[in-house]
Parts: C-alpha cells; sequence; structure tokens
C-alpha cells in the first residue's frame, strides 16, 4: 500500500471519504502487512467519522483489542479478523450500536465473555452479519443469542467452544440467510418441527451436538442451497420432503445414524453438485438419481446398501469422485462407471461385488480402489494404460494371470499398488529398461513370488513394501539395502522362508514385521526411529542384544518363538508392548517398570524365569495383559496387581506359586479382568469369595462391548492359551467378550463359592484337580453365558443341580471323578454330553450312563423350549472346540442367529487374510 504524505488523504488507496465534508468515512487496510499493536492514544482513533473499518488479514502480534475503538460512534462495520489479536474482547465493542456488521474472527486465543456478548445483543439492535469462528465463547450461553436482532442475515459461530442448547427460535428470524455453527462438540439443538419458513440459503451444524430426526418442515427452506449436517446425532428416516428443496446444490449429512432407504426423491433436486450419505445405517438399494448431471461428488459409503449399482448411470457426466466403498453391494460393474469422461477418484472396496472388469476407455481416471471384493478374471490391460492412475488397489478378489514389472511401464504416475491376495502371479524381472513408477506404496503380499523382484532397485522413494506370504527365500540381497534408503518406513517381509537379515539399515523405518521366516543368528540392530518389531517364530538365538534399550522409539517387541537365552533386559519397562514367550530366557523378571509407563502387554509364558514376581509391575497402570505362564516363577499369589485398572489377562499357570490366595479388599478388585488363568500351580485353601465378587469385568456385558473387538492393536494382536477338554488351545486373537477363570490343578478345599453364579458374562470355568468338597452349588445355573464346565477330580458330593440345564451355550461339560450321586438331569443341553463327562462317579444313574435309576430317583426331565439355538449348533461348532465355537457363539450371542459362521465360511477362500491398508489417499473431499 502505498500512501503519499503531503497529498490527499481521500485519494490513497483503501480510503473513502465524504465527499461534501472530506471525512474519512471507510477505512480498508486489509491484508496490508500491518504489524505490531494499536495504542489507545493512536490518531486512528481521532477518525471519528468513520463509518466502516476493516483491518482483516494482518498481523498485530498478539496484542490487545484497543477500547479506543468505542470513539468510533457511527460506526456500521468492523472487521478485526484473523489479525492476530488475543486476550479479551473488550466491553466498550458492545456500545459501537450502530454496527451492522462484526467480525471478529480468529485463529489466535481471543476470548468473548458471557457479558461482553449480553451486552453486545442488547445494545447493537441492527445487526445484520456477525462472524465470531474460533473466538473463545465458552463461557457464553447459547440463550444469549436468542435476542439477536431480527435484522440478522448471517452468524458465524464456529469452532467457538459454545456449549448448551442452541436457541431454536434463531432459526425462525425473517432475514436469517446463513448459520454456520460447525465443530462446536458440546452445542447442542433441534430443528423447528413445524411451521420453519425461512430464507436460508447456507445451514450447516456439522460436528456439533445438533439431534433428531429431520423435520418435514425442511421443505420451506426453498432458496437452501448448502445443508451440511455432518458428524453430529441425527437419526431416522430422510424424509421425502427433502425432495422439495430444489435449489439444493451441496447435501452432507455424514456421520450420523440415518436410517431407511434413501429417499428417490432426491432424484428432484438437479442442482446438486455434491452428495455425501457416508457412515449412516442406510439400507436397500441405491436409488435411482443418475440424472442429476451436475452432481461431482458423490459418496454413500459404509452404510447397509444392498443389490446392485445402477445399471444406467451415462447421465453422471460431471462426476469426478465416486465412493461407495464398505457396503454389502453385489453383482457387477456396470460399465458405464468405466465411460465417465471426468471421473478421477472411484472406491468400490469392501463389498460383494462379482464378474470381470470391462475395459477402461476413459483415461482420467486417478484413484482406483476395488480392494475386497470377489472380482474375478484377468485384469484387463486397458488399467495399465491409465496414464493418470496415481493409486490402484485390487487386492482381496480373486484375479487370475500374471502381472509383469513391465505392464506398469505407462503409468508413470502411479504412487501406490495394492495387488495381495488374490490368485495372481507377479513376475519379478523387467524387460523394461526406461524410467519405472516411482511407486510410494506397493503391496504384493500372496502374489506368488519367490525372489525379490529386480525392478525394486529402482524405487528410491519407496515408504511401503509389503511382501509378506510369498515364496522369497535365501538371503535378502544386498542391493535390498538402497531400495527406499531414506524413506521407507513401512516394511513386511513376514511369512516367507528368508534365512538372513544381517541389518536393517533403513534409517527411518516405523514398522518391520518378519516373523515366520527361518532367520538365524543374532537379532540385527534395529534402526533409530523403528516403533514396532515383530520377529516372531523364526530361528534367532543368542541374548537379546541390548541396543534394543538404546531405542527412545521402538514401542512393540515381537520376539517369540524363537532361541533368545539369557536374562531380560533391564529395559523391559520402555516398551508398550513385549512379547518373548517361548524362548530360553533364565533369571529372574526384572524390577524395571518405573512409574508412568506406557506398557500394555507382557508376555514371558514359556520360558524359564525363576525369582517373584517384581513388585513395580503395579507402576504398569496401562497394562491390559499380563502372561508369566510356564516359567519357574516362585511367589505367593501377586494380590496387588488388582490395582491394575486396565489388566484384562492374567496367566500365571504352570510356575510354583503357593499358599492360600489372601482376600481381596475393595481397592484391589481387578476391575476389568476378563482371563485368568493360575492353573498348575501349589495354591491352598480355600476359594477366595471377595475375589470373585469384585470381577465386574465378567459381570453383565453391555451392548457396546458385544461387538466384535479383540483385545490388542492395529500391529499387534494378543493371544493366549486355553485349557479344553484336557487340550491347550492357542486362541490366535482374544475376542473382548471371552472370559475364563482356570484355577484347576492346584490345592483349593472347600466349597465352592456361591458368590461365582454372580459372573453371567463367564463363557469358561475350569476348577478341575483341586480338593473341592461338598455339593454343586445351584447359583451356576445363572451363568447364563457358560461355554465350558470343568469340575472333575475332586471331591463334589450330592446331585447334580438341575439349574445346570437352564446353560443354553454350554457344550463342554466335565464332572468326572467326584462323588456325585442321583440322577443326571435330563435336557435338550444335558442329552449332547457323553459318558466321559460322568465318568467316576459311581452313584450317578440315568442316559448317558448304561445304569438305570431306580423307581425313586427317576431322571428329572426338563421342558423343551424352541429356540434357534438347538444342539445342532454344538455339533457344528461348538462341540469341535472354542477356537470355531467362540467365533459361532459370538454372533448367536449378540444376534440370536450364526451371523458368524455364515460370513466365516462363506468368505473363507476369498478373504481368509485380514488386511491393512496401508493409505487410502482421499483427493477431493468436500465437508
Amino acid at each position: 500500500m502505498s500512501w503519499k504524505w503531503g497529498t490527499d488523504c481521500c485519494s490513497w488507496e483503501g480510503v473513502t471519504c465524504d465527499m461534501p465534508t472530506g471525512d474519512v468515512i471507510s477505512l480498508d487496510l486489509s491484508c496490508s502487512g500491518l504489524y505490531g499493536s494499536i495504542p489507545s492514544n493512536t490518531s486512528l482513533f481521532d477518525l471519528v467519522h468513520l463509518q466502516k473499518l476493516n483491518l482483516a488479514n494482518n498481523d498485530f502480534n498478539l496484542s490487545l483489542i484497543s477500547s479506543g475503538f468505542s470513539r468510533f460512534l457511527n460506526l456500521t462495520h468492523l472487521n478485526l479478523s484473523y489479525s492476530n489479536f488475543e486476550d479479551s474482547v473488550p466491553y466498550e465493542i458492545s456500545r459501537l450500536s450502530k454496527l451492522v456488521s462484526l467480525d471478529l474472527s480468529t485463529y489466535t486465543t481471543l476470548r468473548l465473555e458471557n457479558p461482553v456478548m449480553e451486552a453486545l445483543v442488547q445494545n447493537v439492535t441492527k445487526l445484520q452479519l456477525l462472524f465470531l469462528d474460533y473466538v473463545d465463547m465458552s463461557t457464553v450461553g447459547p440463550g444469549t443469542l436468542k435476542n439477536l436482532s431480527s435484522s440478522l442475515t448471517s452468524l458465524s459461530l464456529s469452532y467457538c467452544r459454545i456449549q448448551g442448547e442452541f436457541p431454536e427460535n434463531i432459526f425462525r428470524l425473517p432475514n436469517l440467510q446463513m448459520v454456520r455453527l460447525k465443530f462446536n462438540s458440546n452445542l447442542s439443538g433441534v430443528f423447528p418441527r413445524a411451521n420453519w419458513t425461512s430464507p436460508l440459503r447456507y445451514l450447516d451444524v456439522s460436528g456439533t451436538g445438533f439431534s433428531g430426526q429431520l423435520p418435514d418442515s425442511i421443505c420451506n427452506l426453498r432458496h437452501l442451497r448448502e445443508l451440511k449436517l455432518y458428524k453430529c446425532n441425527f437419526y431416522g428416516f430422510l424424509p421425502a420432503s427433502l425432495g422439495n428443496v430444489t435449489q439444493l446444490a451441496v447435501l452432507s449429512l455424514s456421520s450420523n445414524s440415518f436410517s431407511g432407504h434413501i429417499p428417490p426423491s432426491l432424484s428432484n433436486l438437479h442442482q446438486l453438485i455434491n452428495v455425501d450419505l457416508r457412515s449412516n445405517s442406510f439400507h436397500g438399494q441405491i436409488p435411482d438419481i443418475m440424472n442429476l448431471t451436475r452432481v461431482t461428488y458423490l459418496d454413500i459409503s459404509n452404510n447397509q446398501l444392498t443389490g446392485s449399482i445402477p445399471s444406467h448411470g451415462s447421465g453422471l457426466q460431471n462426476l469426478a469422485f465416486l465412493r461407495l466403498y464398505n457396503n454389502t453391494l453385489s453383482g457387477t460393474i456396470p460399465s458405464w462407471l468405466f465411460s465417465l469422461p471426468l471421473l478421477l477418484y472411484m472406491d468400490l472396496s469392501d463389498n460383494q461385488l462379482t464378474g470381470h472388469l470391462d475395459a477402461f476407455p476413459s483415461k482420467s481416471l486417478q484413484n482406483l480402489y476395488l480392494t475386497n471384493n470377489r472380482l474375478h478374471g484377468s485384469i484387463p490391460s486397458s488399467i495399465f494404460e491409465l496414464a493418470n492412475l496415481t493409486d490402484l488397489s485390487l487386492a482381496s478378489n480373486n484375479f487370475s494371470g500374471i502381472v509383469e514389472p513391465y505392464m506398469l511401464a505407462k503409468l508413470v504416475n502411479l504412487v501406490a499398488l495394492e495387488l495381495s491376495h488374490n490368485s495372481l502371479s507377479f513376475g519379478t524381472t523387467s524387460k523394461v529398461k526406461s524410467s519405472f513408477p516411482q511407486i510410494f506404496v506397493l503391496s504384493l503380499s500372496a502374489c506368488n513370488i519367490s525372489a525379490f523382484p529386480s525392478f525394486l532397485r529402482s524405487l528410491k522413494e519407496l515408504a511401503y513394501l509389503d511382501l509378506s506370504e510369498n515364496n522369497i527365500d535365501g538371503q535378502i540381497p544386498n542391493w535390498m539395502w538402497e531400495v527406499g534408503k531414506d524413506t521407507l518406513s513401512y516394511l513386511d517381509l513376514s511369512h516367507n522362508f528368508i534365512t538372513e537379515m544381517k541389518q536393517i539399515p533403513w534409517k527411518n523405518l516405523k514398522y518391520l514385521k518378519l516373523q515366520s521366516n527361518l532367520l538365524q543368528g543374532p537379532l540385527p540392530v534395529p534402526p533409530p526411529r523403528l516403533q514396532f518389531l515383530l520377529a516372531s517364530n523364526n530361528q534367532f538365538t543368542g541374548e537379546i542384544i541390548q541396543s534394543i534399550c538404546g531405542s527412545s522409539t521402538l514401542e512393540v517387541l515381537g520376539l517369540s518363538d524363537n532361541g533368545f537365552s539369557g536374562t531380560i533386559p533391564e529395559c523391559i519397562g520402555n516398551f508398550s508392548v513385549l512379547d518373548l514367550r517361548n524362548n530360553r530366557l533364565n533369571g529372574t523378571i526384572p524390577e524395571a517398570f518405573a512409574e508412568a509407563n506406557l506398557l500394555r502387554t507382557l508376555n514371558l509364558n514359556n520360558n524359564e524365569l525363576e525369582g517373584p514376581v517384581p513388585k513395580s509391575l503395579v507402576n504398569c497402570t496401562k497394562l491390559e495383559v499380563l502372561d508369566i505362564g510356564n516359567n519357574k516363577v516362585k511367589d505367593v499369589f501377586p494380590y496387588w496387581l488388582g490395582n491394575l485398572p486396565e489388566l484384562q489377562v492374567l496367566v500365571l499357570r504352570s510356575n510354583k506359586f503357593h499358599s492360600s490366595m489372601r482376600e481381596f479388599e475393595a481397592k484391589q478388585s481387578f476391575p476389568q479382568l476378563r482371563i485368568i488363568d493360575l492353573s498348575h500351580n501349589n495354591f491352598t485353601g480355600p476359594l477366595p469369595a471377595r475375589f470373585f465378587e469384585n470381577l465386574n469385568g465378567m459381570r453383565n456385558v453391555g451392548e457396546t462391548e458385544r461387538k466384535l473387538q479383540y483385545v490388542g492393536e492395529t500391529f499387534y494382536q494378543d493371544s493366549v492359551v486355553v485349557t479344553l477338554k484336557g487340550a491347550e488351545i492357542e486362541l490366535q486373537k482374544i475376542l473382548t467378550v471371552f472370559t475364563t477363570i482356570d484355577l484347576s490343578s492346584n490345592d483349593f478345599h472347600g466349597e465352592i463359592p456361591e458368590v461365582i453364579g454372580n459372573l453371567h458374562s463367564l463363557r469358561l470355568l475350569n476348577l478341575s484337580h483341586n480338593h473341592l468338597t461338598v455339593r454343586i452349588p445351584f447359583s451356576l445355573g445363572n451363568l447364563i453365558n457358560l461355554e465350558s464346565l470343568d469340575l472333575s477330580s475332586n471331591d463334589l458330593s450330592g446331585k447334580i443341580p438341575m439349574q445346570l440345564t437352564s446353560l443354553t451355550y454350554l457344550s463342554v461339560l466335565n464332572l468326572s471323578y467326584n462323588q456325585l450321586e442321583g440322577p443326571i438331569p435330563q435336557g435338550p443341553q444335558f442329552s449332547t454330553f457323553q459318558n466321559r463327562s460322568y465318568i467316576g462317579n459311581l452313584g450317578l444313574c440315568g442316559f448317558p450312563l448304561t445304569k438305570q435309576c431306580g423307581k425313586d430317583d427317576p431322571p428329572e426331565l426338563v421342558p423343551t423350549t424352541s429356540s434357534w439355538f438347538d444342539w445342532k449348533v454344538a455339533k457344528m461348532g461348538y462341540g469341535s472346540g472354542l477356537v470355531i465355537g467362540l467365533s459361532i457363539g459370538y454372533m448367536v450371542f449378540a444376534t440370536g442367529r450364526p451371523l458368524w459362521f455364515v460370513k466365516m465360511f462363506e468368505k473363507k477362500q476369498s478373504k481368509k487374510k485380514v488386511r491393512t491398508r496401508p493409505i487410502r489417499r482421499v483427493r477431493g473431499r468436500r465437508n
């Protein structure tokens, strides 16, 4: 800006004067590079006739807004937005009673207190535009806003931290055209249910707590151009009347709980450009909205849509972004999708699409995601002609044929290629001497590769490489050390036959997966930025290198099933996950767990460790899994572990624990414990009733906990060994709904506490091989989710309680070698159990034993109840053990139908691997 001293200021840029009087009435200094503060004695405040002042987009260096602005008594327009003011908005601003437009939006810590806002609303009665984006209004009650001027046309309060109930009457203001309240997460509200007439053009409450159903009265907003409600709490059906808002150009309803069918009336919205309905619960078929010729962005992903993609859609000639992933769409991909002239981005992943891919006549496509469908046949050659293609993901289908590296030569812009888990073979040699695409992400898992592909030599910018589940054998070639040397952050070579890896030279590597190979010798030194190292199930030997302790970034270390020996490093508490099971480690577990550590999993099972359990484990407040089973640890029961608030799995089996389990105080309650295995030790005394009373994690499971979830994280899933029918079975993943108590093979005596019957979520109870006496408590009939009950080899007496016949999920029962007597209860569940469940109880009679009951004790019968879950299920899955039984049972428990079983076997061939999609680069997403 050039102001020349000595010339008429009315001619200066940004200055407007009242010509008759020569008074400056408007000053626009926006984007002028102003820096510093505005003192109260500045000559600026002498311009008392000023009506419009714009100081936006300057840098006032975190100074205060001066109270001197109150001297502009004629001011109608004030814009101080994004000019780096901070602290509180002065009360004096509210004295500018003639204001028509006020913009104080900011990115700094500018606050507007409630008294100032109340005065502003009361005094500024002609306000039309109010913009306060990013101003901290956390102390302002939304009720203050209900008296805003009826002249208001625009209200923007985005990211203001305002909280409470937004006044509904504001939506009825007669001149209101724009309301923008987005991302005030503690702001709630509802829309008018009836008689909602307004000239609104733009309505955005995204990222707030607005809720309820979208009212039919929305059809009265005939001027509405943009409706943005994403990430709110709306639910219910979309009203068909939405199709009457014919001026609508942007419809963004994603991440709510809308359900029902997508109304066909949306086809009336011919002005639509952007449609985003993702992440709701819409079901049914995609409606016929293919006549919306102006649409450029269409996203209906992550819903429950079924049926096929409409067979006609050539009217969508402007469509650039199409996202339908994570539904249950079936049928073939219609050919019109491949012919759209402007299509840049298409994601149809995670559906059930079948058939072959047609040719791609359109050359505009940049991103193509078809992962996790049922597509088959060869990959059409036209895909390899798409010169603009940057991302190609065809993983987890059934494509066949051979893909040679030279076929990728024309894809000069390709940065991400995913072909994993098909029936493809990927060639390892390149016939092309010209430059190869500088791929950033390469996923070729299970592609029948027998050697490191030679074209990798040219990938200097590679960041993600997955060659797992192939047939690569021998040593890693030396030239591989140069591949992505400065850029590689993720490398997966697991499940191959690699024998030697002397170094890990990638200095920016963060994730390294080497498990299930034939790697020998000492563990190589990890690079400085490594966060995840999984090298289990190899043949590494020697001591665990001390350089592991020198890493400040390593979080997950999985070295199980190797031949490591020596002692455990002192840095044991530096990780979030440490898995050293099935090695030959000796010595004691170090007392090295500092306060505020982040340890989540510690698995030392099946080594040669001795000594006590380190007391410093009490500092591991994030610990979820502790497994030190199958060692030589000698100690009393570590009751103090009950103070760990997140502990879910505790395995102490097959050690030298001894003495009586002490009584537990409330503060030592094991609140989250779901799996406890103390079997094969020398515990004595009675079973501790108070211990069972405090196991809240084994009581009633809420609906949220019934969802299919596992203990663990993205790159490491915890596992545990359980005993079933006398055999040890490893659960490769631990369902959070799986609960078990195994106190078998100890020296407990006395009666079984009645309080165990309160653990309604318990799945497996094993108290066998102890010296328990008296009767089986009737309360065990309350364990409604119990699948396996083993009380064998004790001294229990009396009759088998009839209450056990109500355990409709019980598939394993072992009461053998006790002193039970009387008739075996009869019912649909008990009819599946064989002789071995009762052997060694000479006083028992009735089916399935050959000994018949006398007239005085006939078999007790249980009325048959009709239920989907009859014992065909037990024969189908439960009887085969908990690994399949839990998988089937989980969905039975949650839905009453074996949905998980059906899906598991239906998709066994085509979707048997759990994918980790490295990068989905979303371009052009609009909110």
